[in-house]
């Protein structure tokens, strides 16, 4: 089973929405792979309280390394921290989809 990692733009959303948001990832990224996939959880709800925007991207970055594929969730584009890993999936060899959809 292969290992997924889920980048998406944070900032502004509920918990729910992101929560929502990766189920959808998730169904995609097995549609678009033809398996079911292991989801690294790369949403931290227990971070510290005084957490810098760096600290997430340091431990996604962690997570990403141990990804077989890299699904980059709808405006991605459009957000540093999944710029970045985007950049890196990319540069590491680490397949990606990338979501554009308008929904």
């Amino acid at each position: 089973m292969k290992k997924l990692f889920i980048s998406q733009p944070m900032k502004g959303k509920s918990d729910a929405d992101i929560l929502a948001e990766r189920q959808k990832a998730i169904k995609s990224a097995e549609e678009k792979i033809g398996e079911p996939v292991e989801v690294i959880d790369s949403f931290f709800q227990e971070a510290p309280v005084d957490a810098k925007p760096l600290w997430f991207l340091g431990k996604s970055l962690e997570l990403l390394a141990g990804a077989d594929i890299a699904y980059f969730a709808k405006g991605w584009q459009d957000a540093r921290g999944c710029k970045i890993e985007n950049t890196c999936a990319i540069e590491y060899g680490i397949p990606v989809i990338e979501d554009y959809t308008a929904e």
